[in-house]
Formats: C-alpha cells, structure tokens, sequence
C-alpha cells in the first residue's frame, strides 16, 4: 500500500452517483466540471464512482471532467465491479474492469472495490472469481488498492476479512443514524473493520439526503448550536472524525452541495464533546418520531414460510416514516427484499406475530409496508 492510503488530511470524496443533470436527462457537464475544479482547488483527490452508476454515464463524465482536464497525479479513482447487476456470467462481469478503464481512461485504478456485497449476492464474487481477478490486475499495476463495499451483517463482514485478509480497504454505510440501527449495524460493522486493521470509505454520510433536510426538530437542534452549518455539515463531520477514515463520500448533485460541503471540509475540524452531545439531541429527536419499534432481533424471520425478512422491510418503511425519504426507502426495501419474500407476500400465517418479544401487529404493519413500499 501507498503512503497516502488513509492519511490524506482532506476527508472529503466526490461521489459521482447523483450528478447534476440537464432537462434531456443527460448528464450536466459544464456544471460537473466546476465542481470537479471546486473541489481540486481545495485540495480534494478522491473521486467515486462504478461500472453500473446511470447506466456508465458516471464514469464517462469522470473522464470529460477530470481526466481530460488534469493530470494523472492530481486526483486518485475509485470504481466497482458489480457481479449481480448487468452481467450474466464469468466473462461479461470481468469485461467490466476494462469497459471502466476505457470509459474513464484513468490508465490505472487507485482504489478498486467489489461492489455491494449483500447475504444474496456476495456469493457470485467467488463463483465468477473476481477475487482473484482483481487481485491479478494489481499485480499487473492495473489497480493501487483493492477492497469491497458493504450492505450486510457484523458477522458476514467479520467472516469476509478472515477469509480475505489481504483487501486493503473497505467501503461502509455510516451515519450518525444508523450507528446503532439493528438492520444496518454501522457501529458494529465499523468495530469490525477496526478490528482488521481496515482502512474505511464512507458511503451515505447523509443517509441518501435524508440528514441534509432532517425533521423540523432536528434542523432546530442544529440551528441553536450553530445557525451557520447546514444539517449536512454535521452528518459529515459527525463520520469524518471517526478514526480511520479514509475518506467520507459525498454525492454532490450541483454548485450549492460542493460549496457548502467545501466549507467546513476544507479546513476540517474533528466535532468537539459539545458538538457531539448536539448529535445525541438529534438522535434522539429522531427516535422519538413514530415509527416501527423493531429491535431487529429477527426471531420473527426464521419461521416465516414466505422467507420474508420483516426486519429489514421495516427498516425501509422506516426511513420513510423518519426521514419522509421515499426514493431511499424504496431503494432500501428493494435492496432487502431481492431475491426473499417481499411484504405483499404475507399470508397472514401469524407465526412472526407469535415470535415477536415486541408484541408488533406484524401482518398489519407487513400489509402497510406493501402498500407504501411497492
């Protein structure tokens, strides 16, 4: 590994999932390219992107962007390998490394990531043999550092980073909200990578958008200590102070984000014990939202005939009912569900109600997440 992996000072990454667009539904290029030179200027490097964001338009405005317009030694890359989504065997997930290199024309990968691995997909990476793959085109010089992202238990990522010890860095969702989310684990997840001695990426520091317009309360807490931040500041500075962080990914979708991420990223300073009692008050403003009270203990998912796992439904509705995020909650409930039963799928059996320590109306709550998810 590189000097620089993990010790950059600059905590900010561009992340290339949600670019600006034109009314055509192209991307917006001139407008990318002043945030690129924003972010440059500041003293960013760190660019995310992946094989399958919007359909390879992302990595193709990297190279409009950035590649065209700087040299090699003043940004590092980041993209994915996904083994789940727009290949069907062997040989079309592998053509995705290369598609990447000539839609970038980055010449090599700084950091290069398994994308996504999930309990119904991280299975493919071993039957499609990228892990050797990847690891083959960093022998050839092809990739600087190699990784996976993650969306999945404590104890699948502990079973990961033992039977792969040799990643150099991994990418995690962390958000002050979901530090101690049963479904999502990010704390524990976190641990976990700590206790390998993984370097980490931060995806969804904002929790897909939801934590840069919180509730009113929330924004009220956040505006009696510091009328100056934006919500999103304190999201982000919240996982940037964590230690080992490599950087924490940012989708930026105009000027406006860049530059108000760019402000209090510039010169970063880690949150003081006073600016983390504040997150506590959010937190717990947040909690206090009415919402599905599931522990995520998942007694309720072993008997279920249709293999629904109802943890992660709520979860999803969840984030609707907290965060009035539709568009992330849709998201998140498609992710949980592919590949299981989903909620519409009840057959109102009442096995998951008789196994609930939390007394939860399930089949009815099941009946409103089909209602408001699919």
């Amino acid at each position: 590994m590189s000097d620089y992996l993990g010790k950059d000072t600059f905590k900010l990454g561009f992340g290339l999932m949600r670019l600006p667009k034109n009314q055509d539904g192209s991307t917006d290029i001139p407008q990318v390219c002043e945030m690129v030179d924003q972010f440059i200027a500041a003293g960013g490097t760190y660019f995310d992107t992946a094989y399958v964001y919007d359909m390879g338009r992302s990595e193709e405005a990297f190279k409009k962007a950035v590649v065209d317009r700087y040299p090699r030694d003043r940004f590092t890359l980041c993209t994915k390998i996904n083994a789940w989504e727009q290949c069907t065997d062997e040989a079309s997930c592998k053509q995705q490394f290369y598609t990447s290199l000539e839609r970038t024309g980055a010449g090599y990968f700084d950091y290069y990531l398994l994308h996504g691995l999930m309990p119904n997909n991280y299975t493919k990476f071993d039957d499609y043999h990228i892990w050797d793959f990847v690891k083959e085109q960093r022998d050839k010089g092809l990739i600087r550092h190699w990784g996976f992202s993650f969306h999945a238990s404590p104890e699948l990522l502990d079973e990961l980073l033992t039977k792969h010890p040799d990643v150099d860095f991994i990418q995690l969702q962390i958000n002050y909200v979901d530090w101690e989310d049963e479904g999502i684990a990010a704390r524990r997840c976190y641990e976990v990578a700590r206790k390998h001695g993984k370097p980490i990426t931060v995806m969804e520091p904002i929790k897909g958008g939801a934590l840069a317009d919180p509730i009113p309360s929330v924004k009220e807490i956040f505006k009696k200590a510091a009328p100056e931040l934006s919500p999103a500041s304190w999201a982000i500075r919240y996982v940037a102070s964590l230690d080992g962080i490599i950087t924490v990914l940012s989708g930026m979708s105009n000027l406006a984000q860049m530059e108000d991420n760019l402000s209090y990223m510039k010169d970063f300073k880690p949150l003081s014990d006073a600016e983390q009692q504040v997150i506590e008050e959010a937190k717990a403003a947040i909690a206090a939202v009415d919402s599905i009270k599931c522990t995520g203990c998942r007694y309720c998912v072993e008997g279920c005939p249709m293999s629904i796992p109802i943890p992660d439904v709520f979860s999803a509705r969840n984030q609707q009912l907290m965060y009035n995020n539709t568009t992330g909650a849709k998201r998140m409930y498609g992710w949980r569900t592919n590949g299981k039963g989903k909620a519409s799928d009840c057959i109102q059996c009442g096995q998951c109600e008789g196994a609930c320590p939390q007394h939860l109306p399930i089949i009815e709550l099941l009946q409103s997440c089909a209602a408001n998810l699919e």
